[in-house]
Formats: structure tokens, C-alpha cells, sequence
């Protein structure tokens, strides 16, 4: 899981982002609204942290931009603002939950889990699933039926990257920007390489074919 902090406060972001880290989590960090749109756009994250009160561009105005984009980045809200009205008007923008500062970790990290779970990220027990295919989250294990699958790291995010866009076109820079990182100097065609990992390593049970290779673009996991 990937997580982007929209945070202005150095301290607060700080100690947010490595609550997050602790738990296993990939976490970026913004301290502008603006940048914070910005990276925002880039499809990388599966939830966004924002704090109302931003610099260059409040809260409330980066969901709705994106939004307005077509992006419907899972959202939580991390405010000082406990008003109903202030919450309501969060929520409306369509944030997906709303936490006041301050806040005990194991509240932030339960909405957290929460958000992920309602945006269909991580099952209930931190598990998703493709066919037979089975994915701990807590555990970073695979399994096909009652056989484990033994993965590198990369191939983990990679099949995990792809069940958790089941059946939806992957365009190989998204591949690459999501599971290796835009600062990363590997090169796009280590996507190629890896997604033949895969094919290689799902083929005895059956599931070499679902990775479908849309010429051109990029990657699709599907049965069709």
C-alpha cells in the first residue's frame, strides 16, 4: 500500500508518516496543497492523508479538484476542525472518513484499515484475491489453493498491483511509477521482465495466461 501525507505541520507529518511505516505501509509525503495535487494525480496512491488547512491550496479545494478530474483517490481527513458543519462539508467533498487532531494511533490506524477495506484495497483480514489466488497483506505471502507461492518483493507489489485492478488496463508507465517508484532508475522495460516473472512462476497452476499484454500500452489481469 502506497500513502500519500498532504501535511504542513513538519512534526505532525512526520510522526504520522512513520506510524504508517512501522505498519508496512509506503508512505510520500507533501507539505503544499499544490504539490500535493499534484502527486496526487499521478495514480500511484491508494489513499490520500490531507489536513484542511494547507498552503498554496486548502484541503477541501484539492478533493474537490480531483474530483472534478476524475479521481476518486480513497481520502482521509486529519483536521483540528471538530465542528459538525466542518465535517459534514469534508464529507461531502467526498472525503471518506474524517479524524480529529489529536487522535490515538490505534484510532488512526483502525480508519485507516477502515477507508482501504470500504475502497475494496485490503480485504477483512488483510487479504485480497483473484481466482485461487490469495495475497496476505500482514503476512506479504501468496497462495494458489493450498500451495504457497514464493515470490521476491517486487513480484509481490507487482501481482499486487495488478489483483487490485482486476480486469482494468494498466499502462506500463503506471506500472512502473506504482511498484518501483518514479525516483527509481531501473528503467520501464524492468516491467516487461518481471511480469514474465509471473507468467512463469503462476503457469504451473494454471494461471500463466491471466496477465494479458495489451500491445502498446501496457498490462491487463484477466480471465477473458
Amino acid at each position: 500500500m502506497r500513502i500519500l501525507v498532504i501535511e504542513d505541520d513538519s512534526a505532525l507529518r512526520k510522526i504520522v508518516s512513520t506510524i504508517l511505516e512501522e505498519e508496512g505501509y509506503e508512505v510520500d509525503q507533501s507539505a503544499d496543497g499544490k504539490e500535493g495535487l499534484f502527486m496526487s494525480q499521478s495514480g500511484m496512491y491508494d489513499l490520500l492523508i490531507i489536513d484542511l488547512m494547507l498552503p498554496g491550496l486548502d484541503g477541501i479545494s484539492l478533493i474537490k479538484e480531483l474530483h472534478v478530474k476524475g479521481m476518486n483517490v480513497p481520502t482521509l481527513i486529519l483536521t483540528a476542525k471538530d465542528s459538525v458543519a466542518d465535517k459534514v462539508k469534508g464529507l461531502d467533498v467526498g472525503a471518506d472518513d474524517y479524524l480529529v487532531k489529536p487522535f490515538a494511533t490505534e484510532e488512526f490506524l483502525a480508519r485507516v484499515r477502515s477507508v482501504l477495506r470500504r475502497a475494496g484495497k485490503i480485504g477483512l483480514e488483510g487479504k485480497i484475491s483473484y481466482g485461487e489466488i490469495a495475497l496476505d497483506t500482514n503476512l506479504m505471502q501468496c497462495s494458489i489453493g493450498e500451495n504457497t507461492l514464493k515470490l521476491t518483493k517486487k513480484e509481490y507489489d507487482l501481482l499486487y498491483y495488478l489483483i487490485q485492478n482486476q480486469e482494468k488496463i494498466l499502462m506500463r508507465d503506471q506500472i512502473y511509477d506504482r511498484v518501483w517508484g518514479i525516483e527509481s532508475d531501473a528503467g520501464e522495460s524492468v516491467v516487461d521482465v518481471y511480469i514474465h516473472y509471473l507468467r512463469k512462476k503462476l503457469a504451473p497452476f494454471g494461471y500463466g495466461d491471466i496477465i494479458r499484454t495489451i500491445r502498446g500500452v501496457g498490462y491487463m489481469l484477466t480471465e477473458e
